[in-house]
């Protein structure tokens, strides 16, 4: 008579740790072929356009990562004599970088989040607005108060005037079935209004120029090093608050009813979930998580608001959170490309006489392929993969 064999324990952990890691890659193939896919297309308009593919991508490689030969002499020089300018200007770049990812980190957060609960929040560049007056206001009105006091709490009214934002098109959705993509796109025009107004009346400074007073010294996010190097504290934020999103979706109850709702809004419902209470809270958290990108912006970098100072980080945030397939980490990569394409946009511009829209229309077919995977699957003639794909369970006539 014979027995069936019980698989041993070590064979079932290395089964599990084999399936999670196939996952992970296979996660991470659409998106990796579709940036490929989307530089090779740049450097064909590249060609197309008359000018040096290798130069130009040499200049975007240069200025979002620097050149290795300065940094190689500038470590030469500054442990040779203690100079570290020329250490400074080869790090410069990759600093910069990471200075422009940081509220794109913010914003693709913001967005992703509401994606896990079928929520499509447009609403992230006004959140943005909002979020960076709140901090501004906070950061150069209240005085006396030690760093230790007034910088968390510059923070947290940006994270605050974000959150009240979203948390109005998540109750009117909530409340009365008002649809979240109308709702957050005219919360935008009334944020960019209001600024406006701001701007111009209460919140101006003394001056010509349309712009707040800057926030006080100790509301400022502090840098890792001196001018002109940037890079701050809020970069570091970023990761943590992408961990803390992390935590909440995939640790704990909260986290578990948000993706229940996000992927079946009426089983949700029919298991006891409070439909109403996660639409509300997701729009507040993803509203707060675009605040603290206007507030990482203001107290890191600007020091101060005025008219049109965002860079459109929160419409780009839609693809953010797209490319990093609605997951905290992937939404990090994803800022992280961004941030580094920006950045070296610059440079391309300058030194290869590439226009910087270049960039624009690789971003654009980024977005495209990871929109539409099956043109990246004929492309390269891979096999449909079972992989966790983003769901927006709400369509416009609901």
């Amino acid at each position: 008579m014979s027995e069936t064999a019980t698989p041993k324990p070590t064979e079932t952990k290395k089964e599990e740790k084999d399936a999670r890691n196939s996952s992970i890659g296979q996660a991470l193939l659409i998106p990796s072929l579709a940036v490929l896919s989307g530089l090779i297309i740049g450097a064909i308009v590249i060609a197309v356009s008359g000018a040096n593919v290798f130069t130009a991508y040499g200049a975007l490689f240069t200025g979002s990562f620097g050149s290795p030969t300065e940094l190689i002499e500038g470590l030469r020089i500054f442990f040779a004599t203690g100079d570290n300018a020329s250490l400074v200007k080869a790090i410069y770049p990759f600093t910069e970088s990471l200075v422009t990812a940081t509220p794109y980190i913010f914003a693709g957060l913001s967005v992703a989040l509401g994606f896990r609960c079928g929520l499509f929040n447009i609403g992230a560049e006004g959140q943005f607005f909002i979020g960076a007056l709140c901090s501004a206001f906070v950061g150069y009105s209240i005085k006396g108060l030690p760093a230790y006091i007034h910088l968390p709490l510059a923070l947290l009214g940006g994270a605050a005037g974000g959150a009240f934002w979203g948390m109005i098109p998540g109750y009117l959705k909530a409340r009365f079935g008002a649809h979240e993509v109308v709702n957050t796109i005219m919360m935008n025009w009334i944020a960019f209004r209001l600024s406006d107004w701001l701007l111009n009346g209460p919140m101006k400074a003394s001056g010509f120029r349309p712009v707040t007073a800057n926030v006080l010294p100790t509301a400022e996010l502090p840098r890792f090093f001196a001018d002109p190097l940037r890079f701050n504290w809020g970069f570091v934020l970023a990761l943590i608050m992408a961990y803390a999103v992390y935590w909440l979706l995939f640790k704990t109850t909260i986290g578990f009813e948000i993706r229940s709702v996000g992927a079946n809004p009426d089983a949700s419902k029919y298991a006891g979930m409070n439909i109403i209470k996660n639409f509300v809270l997701v729009m507040a958290l993803a509203g707060g998580l675009a605040g603290l990108a206007g507030s990482s912006q203001v107290l890191g970098v600007d020091h101060w608001v005025g008219q049109g100072f965002s860079a459109g980080y929160g419409f780009d945030a839609i693809a953010l959170a797209l490319l990093g397939k609605s997951h905290p980490f992937g939404v990090v990569l994803a800022a992280l490309l961004f941030g580094f394409l920006r950045s070296g946009a610059t440079d391309m511009q300058s030194m290869a006489g590439i226009p910087i829209d270049i960039i624009s229309i690789i971003q654009g077919l980024v977005i495209i392929f990871i929109a539409a995977p099956d043109i990246i699957r004929w492309l390269y003639r891979i096999r449909s993969l079972k992989v966790e794909n983003t769901v927006l369970t709400r369509g416009w006539g609901k």
